[in-house]
């Protein structure tokens, strides 16, 4: 039997309808925050992640499935998203629109050659935000509240936001010049990976999985024990905006992320939850000042973030979050004799905006009616021939257990009223809206 690849997962069921869910939410907050669309291809050329995403990156040099295509030229599936939006906002000359900042999202699959485990595939879905043009640390701030939003709006509770500043060019040069002298006399005790780390970026030394451990990892220098006054003024700025905001951070100077093109603000937020363990950062991101001018000339300023779907979906689970709505609004169960006129009504109703099904499985009444209680069905509908042909509809309220005799032009009317006297919240606004 021929099944999926290593490292990659089917969604089906209740876990289709949770993702489902979550997409819908994410679309309507970037809608309140203002932030357009961005889609890019899932591949690019190979050269645009080694510019980006950095050459002595543990993701260039060792995760990405790179391949040749039939014009012999190098080719990469996206190992993030970062990058594939940069390189569309420079093709498209976003830079030269007349209104700043440009804020974009996006959200789709990512690729990675890793070892699989809880929480990390090889394709893996990702949802990130980049904005354009504005220095401001207000902005550094807004990217860090969208998360925290999103997580608030699922339900989620024990989340935490957790900042550092690696400064600008200035700053991460003085910083990285004491990185070479803290571990020039150690370079025997660091792994391979990290001696090659040394001499191509000392800052890559801090995540590495195999060393962390050790003193010397420990006893490392910190980012903002090296920041020059400007970028002390721009975190300062940073911590003040996310006060205002209400939005809780700690200052954890171990932060430096796993990109070569940071500068500025670095961030994360991880989610206390009970069983979660070491996986327990949900996203992170931070400010970019360089990279758009490394990928394509074109000197304007970045920040942006990225969160990977299925640990979110972990959370969720640990914390028995439930998103799914598994309820049907009516449930219709027809006669042999009636079902054109089953699929008939079944039509009208979906065109009406009423989640509606029935039977294709020619079960009897009583299989029918059990149906309909798995299903959570609010209204039942039984189409008898005999009532059919007085026009007349027999309704049952499975909430009141109340059954009605109604004319069958009546029938959206009467749902509607229903559904308006049961909700009244602001999202659906109390009714059901037809499609056009």
């Amino acid at each position: 039997m021929i099944q999926k690849p290593k490292g990659t997962y089917d969604v089906y069921g209740k876990e289709g309808q949770t993702i489902l869910y979550i997409e819908n939410v994410l679309r309507a907050l970037m809608d309140r925050y203002d932030y357009e669309y961005v889609r890019t291809p899932h591949f690019e050329a190979s050269e645009l992640f080694h510019r980006a995403v950095g050459e002595t990156t543990d993701i260039v040099t060792k995760e990405t499935y790179d391949f040749l295509d039939r014009g012999e030229r190098k080719m990469t599936l996206r190992p993030e998203g970062t990058a594939g939006v940069i390189r569309s906002f420079i093709e498209n000359k976003m830079y030269a629109r007349d209104v700043m900042p440009v804020k974009t999202w996006y959200y789709g699959p990512m690729y990675r050659y890793e070892r699989p485990q809880a929480g990390r595939f090889r394709e893996f879905y990702q949802f990130g935000v980049e904005v354009f043009g504005s220095q401001d640390a207000m902005a550094d701030a807004e990217v860090i509240s969208i998360p925290v939003t999103l997580y608030k709006l699922l339900g989620l509770k024990g989340i935490k936001v957790n900042i550092n500043s690696l400064g600008d060019t200035e700053s991460r040069e003085k910083y990285r010049e004491a990185l070479i002298q803290h571990f020039k006399p150690h370079l025997s005790e660091l792994c391979e990976d990290c001696k090659e780390r040394f001499s191509k970026n000392p800052l890559r030394i801090l995540d590495c999985k195999v060393d962390h451990d050790l003193e010397i990892m420990k006893k490392a220098p910190k980012t903002i024990d090296y920041l020059n006054e400007a970028s002390k003024k721009h975190f300062e700025k940073v911590q003040e905006y996310l006060k205002v905001m209400d939005i809780p951070y700690s200052i954890h100077p171990g932060i430096v992320r796993g990109l070569d093109y940071y500068t500025h603000t670095v961030f994360e937020v991880e989610a206390s939850v009970e069983g979660f363990g070491s996986q327990n950062v949900l996203c992170g991101g931070g400010r970019y000042n360089n990279l758009v001018k490394n990928i394509g000339d074109v000197d304007v300023p970045g920040v942006g973030f990225a969160l990977g779907m299925e640990r979110l979906m972990t959370a969720l689970r640990y914390e028995q979050i439930d998103l799914c709505n598994n309820t049907l609004d009516v449930y219709i169960i027809p006669f042999e004799e009636t079902k054109k006129e089953a699929i008939s009504l079944l039509q009208e109703l979906r065109l009406s905006g009423f989640k509606a099904d029935t039977d294709y499985m020619n079960k009897n009444i009583k299989a029918n009616f059990k149906q309909a209680d798995k299903k959570n069905a609010r209204f039942l509908i039984l189409l008898g021939e005999d009532e059919l042909e007085q026009n007349l509809l027999t309704v049952k309220d499975n909430h009141t257990k109340e059954e009605y005799k109604i004319q069958k032009e009546e029938l959206i009317a009467f749902l509607d009223e229903a559904f308006e006297e049961e909700c009244t919240c602001e999202e659906c606004g109390g009714s059901h809206e037809e499609m056009e």
